[in-house]
């Protein structure tokens, strides 16, 4: 579909972000007569399905980073910018930097994805960290097994039992993953590498204040999960929404769980880029895109990935924000554009 308004043979396609979505979309237009900028604030792609590999010390961050510029090296169409944008200027079409300069596009695609949100409470985020990206990953990793360690000299039982329970808050894709892998390396790599403590009884529990875990996924799958998951030991609590997150504790409505380690993947909300588009968003600051992928009298901006909303009409239910819809709309943006 050729929807270029100026007479210019190349259209000018600015891609920000470059997650899979973003990096997609640059992929399925290599060949196409297009002149491409990607624009992203870090030099690395990063494989976020396995990043709870690396928090838990499973994998290095090396194994899940590549640098942006290697992946599109032999794409003569694409130049790769380290930068950061801060708005969109749509009457322009120009997005701005971070040191103010303008760079005009023909197509715009927005694909910064999400950070992880507290709903209102960000004195939370120091007591329980999210997981979006490598930074997170590694304070993480280092909270883990710091525990251990604590737990290894602690002498005090309650407090070693404190130390060695694990509460992991939000029971999607990111929480679930992260739960079943806490609970294979303490009962399996943590087993024989310690003398004082036994680490096969250490105590994960997985929050959710929902009806059940995975609630973007069909309900057999959910219930398979969790079956899963209480197969490795982790305690599935639904319906348990966090009322307070304090030093050595979780609270919820009924119980206070005395813990040294909580972990945030309970919500998400979209890169703040969006709300320069001046265009209505959903509570999590994702905007509802047209079936196309583009905004409403904007054919010439795409908004894809775990920015985007849209609803499968197949089931009526939003897509969920993983790597395989954000894969589909990077292609299909691709498509759209030529």
């Amino acid at each position: 579909m050729d929807r270029r308004k100026n007479s210019s043979p190349v259209p000018h396609v600015v891609i920000v972000g470059g997650g899979f979505a973003g990096l997609y979309t640059a992929k399925a237009l290599k060949r196409r007569p297009v002149c491409i900028t990607l624009i992203d604030r870090r030099n690395y792609h990063l494989f976020q399905p396995l990043l709870y590999q690396v928090a838990t010390a499973a994998l290095s961050p090396a194994d899940i980073a590549v640098p942006i510029r290697s992946v599109l090296r032999r794409q003569a169409n694409t130049t790769v910018l380290l930068a950061e944008a801060t708005s969109v200027d749509l009457a322009r079409h120009a997005i701005v930097l971070e040191d103010g300069s303008h760079l005009p596009y023909d197509y715009l695609v927005l694909a910064t994805g999400a950070r992880h949100s507290y709903f209102g409470r960000d004195a939370w985020e120091v007591l329980a960290p999210g997981l979006k990206g490598l930074e997170d990953a590694l304070e993480i990793r280092r909270r883990v097994l710091l525990a251990f360690e604590a737990a290894e000299r602690e002498t005090d039982p309650v407090i070693r039992h404190a130390l060695l329970t694990f509460v992991v808050i939000g029971g999607g894709p990111t929480g679930v993953e992260l739960a079943g892998a806490l609970a294979e390396i303490a009962r399996y790599a943590m087993a024989r590498d310690f003398r004082s403590i036994d680490a096969t009884q250490t105590r994960i529990i997985l929050l959710e204040a929902a009806s059940r875990i995975l609630s973007t996924f069909p309900e057999a799958l959910a219930r398979r999960a969790e079956e899963d998951l209480k197969g490795l030991g982790v305690e599935v609590k639904t319906h348990t929404p966090v009322t307070a997150i304090e030093p050595g504790a979780v609270m919820t409505s009924g119980e206070s769980i005395a813990t040294y380690t909580a972990l945030w993947a309970a919500g998400v909300t979209a890169s703040p880029l969006v709300r320069t588009l001046g265009i209505p968003l959903d509570r999590a600051g994702r905007v509802l895109v047209e079936p196309d992928l583009t905004i409403k009298d904007h054919p010439e901006v795409f908004v894809i990935g775990d920015l985007a909303i849209l609803t499968d009409p197949s089931t009526g239910q939003p897509l969920p924000g993983v790597a395989t819809v954000a894969i589909q709309q990077g292609r299909a943006t691709a498509a759209n554009i030529w």
